[in-house]
């Protein structure tokens, strides 16, 4: 089934009323007809119809056992790493979102969880760090904001060898471009804030899992923590998915666009982008991203300060200049001083978040629109 088909009838038809928009259950509570005795749902916080298809459709989106609806992408990264307990340890990507390196070490690393941050554009990289304490490999493929790929499937194996949980953040790539339980993952998440719901006006983390197992620990993680996601946000990610396939496949072709202008420009020092024959491990994500290789684009200039790149980012028209991604209105921020600030500027540097990186985000609008933006923002700073 093609993936475009498969995401429409995922979404279900109501069965009470055969609304083909799934309905909006606004309630908090529910009748029972006896004490312990209820049609299926009895308190909002452990369940909600609205929620449970929205997390029904996830998991057949991402081909896992079940999946669960948070608040925030944060919510979902916090519900996997509850999971743990003190003494175990995480292997994480390097280039990871500042949200989570905050998570990871300013929160759950005085439980006595130990964080190791590897580059894992080399599977072996991870070898030195793996042992029986190891619970998870974390994994963003692609990466934010440097756009680093990852054998999925390679570092899935070498992890699983020591027992090890393979975690990817999906967000960049989103269902429509990767599955990472296909390769081998055990968990995957999502910012369902950013292309699953897709018009910047939500926030939403999602969470899927490969085993009953695993789905017992996150069910009950999320109803003891009670962190879940609204029935009203529940909706719009479902809306959102609806044409999230159109939106994603537009916003690829205008990144491989943009990508390959700004590669080509000699204000431009280095341009990361999984579609470019340079890029490191294009192959890796030419075969695991079914030939979409995102929306996301983050380039150097040469002249690399934090006065050029803020000069950059406050030139353009209609990238505009705010935090998130992956909606319909393209964007750029100042990883350095924005989604990252809270990573210490050595580990950004050694990570390669350098000080005038910036970070796009295409939308849908017309490639020539884009290209001619940046082309008036360069020509701006360079004035």
């Amino acid at each position: 089934m093609n993936k475009l088909t498969q995401i429409i009838h995922s979404i279900p038809i109501d069965e009470l009323t055969g609304a083909i928009s799934v309905p909006i259950y606004q309630t908090a509570t529910y009748v029972q007809e006896a004490p312990g005795v209820n049609r299926g749902y009895e308190y909002a916080r452990t369940n909600n119809p609205t929620r449970a298809a929205l997390e029904k459709i996830i998991t057949e989106l991402e081909g896992g056992v079940a999946g669960f609806a948070f608040a925030s992408g944060l919510a979902a990264i916090d519900s996997i790493v509850k999971t743990l307990k003190a003494g175990d340890e995480i292997v994480a990507v390097d280039d990871i979102y500042g949200g989570a390196y905050r998570l990871f070490t300013l929160i759950y690393q005085k439980f006595g969880i130990k964080i190791h941050y590897v580059d894992t554009t080399d599977a072996l990289n991870i070898s030195a760090f793996l042992n029986e304490n190891t619970k998870l490999v974390w994994l963003e493929s692609p990466t934010n904001p440097t756009l680093k790929i990852s054998d999925i499937r390679a570092i899935a194996e070498l992890a699983h060898k020591v027992g090890a949980l393979v975690v990817v953040d999906n967000t960049f790539a989103s269902p429509v471009a990767q599955n990472p339980i296909e390769l081998g993952a055990d968990i995957v998440m999502h910012s369902a804030t950013k292309y699953l719901g897709g018009h910047s006006d939500l926030l939403a983390g999602l969470v899927v899992v490969n085993s009953e197992k695993l789905a017992e620990e996150i069910k009950f993680i999320q109803n003891s923590s009670g962190g879940v996601l609204g029935p009203q946000d529940c909706w719009l990610v479902i809306r959102g998915i609806e044409t999230v396939a159109l939106r994603v496949e537009r916003q690829c072709e205008n990144a491989v666009k943009v990508a390959d202008f700004l590669a080509s420009h000699p204000d431009v020092d280095h341009v990361n982008y999984p579609g470019l024959p340079s890029h490191k491990n294009h192959e890796i994500a030419k075969k695991q991203q079914n030939g979409l290789y995102g929306g996301m684009v983050s380039f150097s200039l040469k002249n690399d300060t934090e006065e050029a790149a803020v000069a950059f980012v406050t030139s353009t028209k209609y990238f505009v200049l705010a935090e998130s991604l992956g909606g319909v209105k393209s964007l750029l921020c100042h990883p350095s001083q924005m989604t990252h600030k809270s990573v210490p500027r050595e580990k950004r540097l050694a990570s390669g978040i350098n000080d005038s990186l910036i970070r796009l985000s295409c939308g849908i609008e017309h490639a020539d629109d884009l290209i001619s933006d940046l082309k008036q923002a360069f020509e701006k700073v360079r004035d």
